[in-house]
């Protein structure tokens, strides 16, 4: 039997079960393709944080979608530390064992279980700080609440599991591990509904624990946290190392109880605080000083116990039992036990987790919607969030200005735009770009085409239009009510928070946004019409008020029924799709006049149609995601259909390259090679080459984070990501060139995309933004390897070689780290890339530039040579015994045409007198360079012979030339010849322009200085 590529892949999926993209094998083609990220380094979500007693300096951070972070300057820098080892990026809690610095346990699967909750995988630990990391199992635990390290034994291990957040399941409870995690036994348990959400040491007794369970639980319309049968949930002490419990009761709410948070303080070990959800009167601060015997209300102050679902953290100050601090939508400080509170100010609001040293009370790290932060001071001052790139990004949308900015609604922030390549110099870095574009947090957040100025966008239902000259929105709310506290089903309009904009790509004019209807507007939002009746499923017993049984919580999150995804097709006018977050899907291909519920009739109620995908090359040919992991099926769904939704076909059966337990967020068509396909997971991205019959991982560099959205524009692959920002894989004309079956590798190189001549300064690969200096991405494959034999040259229109590359190691991105010059602000522009000989495949980017002058440092030598003009060029790979050609277009700077009125004939003149420039650099540098070496020459004989006249006449004129060619040492000396010409030639090499007419006389100026130095050089040196 014969196996193509892909048919060994699913194979091994099949039979292997592949859990992890780690475990997976991507197309070799793609091997050198990489992911950059462009930010915002603005955070996110966070809630774990710990630090380490030890060095105090360093902390631990856990996102919602990020990932574990480290800092080790206290909170001036963070740095990634899980990715490549943990399968999900969700952290619930994070515990640095007090005897040894270096072991570090960190529970997945967050604690705070709002809308987009993304599951938890287990346990890890490190050995080495957070170096490595090794999974310790519970991989099932799904969400966990607390992590708790014996003070004198870092292999005893407490974890308290929240469990799946969806449904009931048996692996809830209280665990305990006696050997480092290798193995863990469940010794607190109640029953499949009811999870464990804390556990605290008492501070002298490590063998006295306390636990807290919570019956928690969420359905896609509503929150249950909390039982109605009393006897469900409450606090639970042990005395013997966690073998047996018992439940403290006395002083306790005595009904219905809901979520619970513990503290204890080493100043007081007898002393056990409770944060408590129970009814009106009932929940708030409790307090025990007999260890849990009695309690005694301290504070019903409602602001501590606001959504307990999503905070509920209690602290308090290991070294004053009376400082206790609480985290809530505003974080709440008493020095009198509780019985006062004052709010102290973060950095961000919707406050989760806070660390405070032992050893010295004043050093905290605190955690909150916007990362992590660290204070010396007692909370009067923080550290930045702006070094944290966890943002949750809903979508990605861009816009069709040169570079194209990106735009998306950031979860706990607000709508963010940044651009794909820096526009401009910005003073204060890439923080400068930053633009909110009115709506809020949940976006989206559309630019109007043609137009980038005028911004669609939403904030929880509410239609704005920004207008980014002006800074103002201007608000058109379809119904103009507010839905909040609203029974779903009493609305006039359900808008969930993340409602959809979409914008005609027939018609800039023509926008739809969507509640359970589909409204319409062609002004701009100053009128809307209803083009849809209900396209919800709309049954009866999700239209219920979200947050039960004890906390009322309606903020649009959990409105069910109502319509998340709606595009309209790019090659018929009306043909409109759209997807309801309860399961149907709709179509019109009338405007809106007539609509027809095409569900697959296989599809089970209630998932959420994630996205909807009319294909850009076949009429009635689309795809939809739809995410049901909110109902406890964690399958992926990816639909197709080709007749207009009569029939459709499963494309992601679990077996045929995405898991079975991937759920499928958004599927784009490629829109210039039909059936590539690109899919975006809760843990990755996968590609199809055949229309979906077959997928591999196309994670590349990516990190493990959920992918909200894709995006097709210019050639470039685009993302959205919840939990790591934005992500872009430049230039995929290499994807659209390959063969559905593609199952080897072969000699090859791929036809690069026009490119643009830009002028801006790169940045290095591990910073965040990643900007790459600018050039044309070349794209290679070689079936074995080439060794010294491989060249790629660059031809001119008139096929003459410009540049080469020959094979090697290339020594980096030189440009992007080059240093400005300080006398003359100049910066040396280009990079050193060399050729892989390896097997395998290939990227190197040409800046697009001419060899530059050459230069007696090797390194330097040939670099920064002057930008080749607007035109058609050819890459000639020759590898492997054959030769292979692609032709290209080198565009110039739109903006520079817009604003200049700059001619390609113009930027010719430019390139034509910088080459003769740099000829005479070349020249005056080989001059310089053979004139050193001569003295150095003689002056040798003269120190080995003695004095001579003949010699010292020699040395002499020699050094009469070197003095006109080379600038003294020294500081502030005046530059001499060789100097002279650089200036000139860095002069017009900074912008696109037709060069004045001084530059063109001081050309003729220096090349005569130099001639009038040949006659002198010639007597030593010949006509060399």
């Amino acid at each position: 039997m014969k196996y193509t590529f892909y048919s060994l892949i699913y194979l091994f999926a099949l039979v292997g079960g592949i859990h992890s993209t780690h475990a997976q094998t991507s197309l070799p083609q793609t091997k050198a393709l990489e992911y950059r990220n462009i930010g915002p380094t603005r955070g996110g979500r966070a809630t774990t944080v710990t630090g380490v007693v030890q060095r105090p300096n360093e902390f631990y951070m856990g996102s919602t979608g990020g990932g574990l972070w480290k800092t080790k300057d206290f909170g001036q820098s963070w740095n990634n530390v899980s990715d490549g080892y943990f399968s999900t990026p969700s952290l619930g809690a994070v515990r640095v064992a007090p005897s040894n610095p270096d072991i570090v346990y960190a529970g997945t699967g967050s604690d705070g279980i709002r809308s987009n909750v993304i599951t938890g995988k287990g346990m890890y630990k490190s050995v080495d700080a957070g170096e490595t990391w090794e999974f310790m199992g519970l991989q099932n635990a799904g969400q966990i609440g607390a992590v708790e390290i014996d003070p004198q034994n870092p292999d005893r291990v407490f974890v308290a599991v929240i469990g799946n957040a969806f449904a009931p399941s048996p692996d809830r409870g209280l665990y305990r591990s006696l050997d480092g995690g290798k193995n863990w036994e469940k010794v607190l348990y109640h029953s499949d509904s009811v999870g464990v959400a804390d556990v605290e040491f008492a501070p002298d007794d490590p063998n006295t624990l306390y636990a807290s369970l919570w019956r928690a639980e969420r359905k896609p319309w509503t929150i249950i946290s909390g039982s109605v049968d009393p006897r469900v949930g409450g606090i639970y002490k042990s005395t013997d190392g966690g073998d047996t419990w018992k439940k403290l009761e006395k002083g306790l709410p005595q009904g219905i109880i809901g979520k619970i948070d513990l503290a204890v303080s080493a100043a007081a070990p007898e002393r056990l605080y409770a944060l408590v959800e129970a009814p009106a009167g009932e929940g708030g601060l409790y307090l025990s000083d007999n260890r849990g015997q009695s309690f005694v209300m301290k504070s019903s102050k409602k602001e501590l116990i606001d959504r307990p679902f999503y905070y509920c953290n209690v602290d308090v100050n290991p070294g004053n039992p009376e400082a206790v601090y609480v985290s809530a939508t505003q974080f709440w400080r008493s020095y009198d036990g509780g019985k006062s509170w004052k709010r102290l100010r973060t950095p961000h609001g919707d406050n989760h987790d806070l660390w405070i040293n032992p050893e010295d009370t004043a050093v905290w790290v605190q955690c909150n919607d916007g990362g992590a932060n660290v204070t010396l001071d007692n909370g009067a001052t923080w550290s930045r969030q702006s070094n944290q790139s966890t943002a949750e990004l809903y979508q990605v949308e861009v816009d069709d200005q040169f570079p194209y900015w990106l735009y998306a609604g950031q979860q706990d922030n607000s709508t963010i735009s940044v651009p794909s390549l820096p526009p401009y110099y910005s003073a204060s870095g890439p923080m400068g770009y930053w633009m909110a574009v009115g709506g809020c947090e949940t976006g989206p957040a559309v630019p109007k085409p043609g137009n980038p100025n005028i911004v669609y966008a939403n904030c929880k239902g509410r239609f704005g239009v920004f207008d980014k000259r002006t800074g103002q929105e201007r608000n058109y709310y379809v119904g103009a009510s507010n839905m909040y506290g609203h029974n779903p089903s009493d609305l006039k309009y359900r808008f969930q928070r993340v409602s959809p904009i979409h914008v005609s790509p027939h018609n800039p004019d023509v926008v739809y946004h969507t509640s359970q209807f589909v409204h319409k507007t062609t002004d701009d939002g100053f009128t809307w019409e209803t083009i849809s009746p209900d396209l919800t499923a709309n049954t009866p017993g999700t239209q219920v008020i979200s947050g039960s049984p004890i906390t009322r919580d309606i903020t649009g999150e959990e409105f069910y029924s109502t319509i998340y995804a709606i595009r309209e097709s790019p090659r018929v006018p009306g043909l409109i799709w759209v997807g309801a977050n309860d399961g149907p899907v709709h179509l019109s291909r009338d405007g809106g006049q007539n609509w027809k519920n095409v569900t697959p009739a296989q599809l089970g109620p209630g998932g959420r149609i994630d996205c909807v995908e009319p294909s850009p090359h076949q009429d009635g040919k689309a795809y939809f995601t739809c995410l049901r992991y909110m109902l406890d099926d964690w399958k992926p769904y990816i639909y197709k259909t080709e007749d207009y939704g009569e029939t459709w076909t499963l494309l992601s059966n679990g077996s045929n390259g995405i898991p079975a337990d991937y759920p499928v967020r958004v599927v784009r068509e490629d829109p210039e090679k039909a059936g590539v396909l690109y899919a975006g997971t809760e843990f990755g991205m996968f590609l199809s080459l055949d229309d979906g019959k077959n997928w591999v991982p196309f994670q590349q560099n990516l990190p493990i984070t959920p992918i909200t959205d894709i995006k097709v524009f210019r050639k470039d692959l685009i993302l959205s990501t919840m939990g790591r920002g934005f992500w872009i894989l430049d230039d995929i004309s290499m994807l659209q060139d390959l063969a559905p079956n593609t199952s080897r590798l072969s000699t090859k190189l791929f036809r690069p995309r026009d490119t643009h001549r830009m002028r801006y300064r790169g940045s290095s690969s591990d910073e965040i933004p990643h900007y790459p200096s600018p050039g044309l991405i070349l794209d290679y494959t070689l079936d074995k390897d080439a060794g010294a034999g491989i060249s790629l040259e660059i031809l001119d229109d008139k096929k003459r070689v410009i540049r080469l590359f020959v094979g090697g190691a290339s020594s980096g991105d030189a440009e992007a780290k080059a240093e400005t010059d300080m006398a003359t602000g100049f910066r040396p522009l280009g990079n050193d890339a060399l050729l892989n000989t390896q097997t395998g495949a290939h990227r190197v980017r040409w800046d697009m530039r001419h060899e530059g002058a050459w230069h007696a440092n090797k390194k330097r030598s040939g670099n920064g040579g002057p930008l080749v003009a607007p035109g058609t060029y050819t890459a000639r790979l020759k590898a492997n015994g054959q030769i292979i050609e692609q032709n290209f277009q080198i565009l110039p700077d739109p903006r520079v045409i817009e604003a200049s009125k700059l001619s390609s004939g113009a930027m010719k003149k430019q390139e034509e007198l910088n080459l003769k420039i740099r000829d005479l650099l070349s020249e005056s540098r080989k001059m310089e360079n053979q004139v050193s070496k001569k003295i150095k020459e003689l002056e040798k004989k003269v120190k080995e012979n003695g004095d001579s006249p003949q010699l010292q006449k020699e040395i002499d004129a020699l050094q009469n030339i070197h003095n006109q060619l080379s600038t003294a040492q020294g500081r502030y000396r005046q530059p001499m010849l060789v100097a002279q010409i650089s200036y000139l030639y860095n002069m017009l090499i900074r912008a696109d322009q037709l060069p004045g007419q001084d530059a063109y006389e001081r050309y003729e100026e220096l090349s005569q200085q130099l001639e009038q130095l040949k006659p002198g050089f010639k007597s030593f040196f010949g006509s060399r």
